[in-house]
């Protein structure tokens, strides 16, 4: 009977640098996931993940696949107020201290046409950095905003119309409580000279365009308007705005950017 074979578990051997690493992981691992929002059922998408833990100055290396265990073995749901569980459970796995997990995925929400109520869903980038460091929770949230702007200025120098395009609106929100993906969608809508929609029939097309008409906006007023809305919201520790115009009469984009919240420090 053969004798089971006794392979080095190198990793696990002493480091003789004394270099502590803040991170060490994995890095652009694509998984399928399940999400829940507001939205009355979750939904499925495939996020892009980076999984980090801190590695003691003692350690040669850490163990990348438990990780990979940590991920097969707790399949639920994902959401804002959930995800520092997976954290949690990735640090114990990994006998670590600190713990970060990084996701991006593209999150889909069903929206109403504004006159026809025709029913489509339309698709939104998102990003969520999560961390326990020294057993401090962080969680922000990034959505990355489509909407349509038209300019103030061409308005009113023209005669007959005034030049549009697509715009995007990159909201990064700290929250305590957090926010919901569908409430940072909601706010950074609301700074648009108007929304995007799938579908549209042809009275919600001439509602949009003289909507946006009426609602001219440069993308500095973009930042600043909604600026304004994400101070009067108590809980946000920290935000990031950040405005992009693809202008339909350049061949360059016009770009605005602005930081706050109640513990922002210039």
């Amino acid at each position: 009977m053969r004798e089971p074979m006794v392979l080095e578990d190198v990793q696990s051997e002493k480091d003789g640098r004394n270099i502590a690493l803040s991170k060490v992981g994995l890095k652009a691992l694509k998984r399928p996931v399940i999400l829940i929002d507001d939205g009355p059922k979750p939904q499925h998408t495939v996020a892009l993940m980076n999984l980090y833990v801190d590695l003691p100055a003692h350690a040669k290396g850490t163990h990348m696949s438990r990780f990979i265990e940590v991920l097969e073995a707790n399949v639920f749901p994902l959401s804002v107020h959930n995800i520092h569980t997976l954290v949690e459970k990735m640090i114990g796995r990994l006998g670590a201290k600190n713990g970060y997990i990084e996701l991006k995925f593209t999150y889909f929400k069903m929206k109403k046409a504004p006159v026809s109520l025709a029913e489509s869903l339309l698709d939104y980038e998102v990003e969520l950095y999560a961390s326990i460091v020294n057993g401090q929770h962080k969680l922000q949230v990034v959505v990355d905003v489509p909407m349509m702007s038209l300019c103030p200025c061409s308005k009113k120098i023209s005669e007959f119309n005034a030049h549009n395009q697509r715009a995007s609106v990159k909201l990064l929100v700290e929250a305590t409580p957090v926010m919901s993906i569908d409430e940072i969608i909601a706010i950074a809508e609301r700074g648009a000279s108007s929304q995007l929609y799938s579908i549209i029939k042809r009275e919600d097309e001439k509602y949009i365009t003289e909507y946006a008409y009426q609602h001219p906006k440069f993308v500095e007023d973009m930042a600043r308007e909604l600026a304004e809305q994400l101070v009067s919201y108590k809980n946000i520790r920290y935000y990031r705005v950040s405005c992009e115009n693809f202008e339909s009469i350049h061949n360059h984009s016009a770009y605005a950017e602005i930081e706050g919240g109640s513990h922002y420090k210039p």
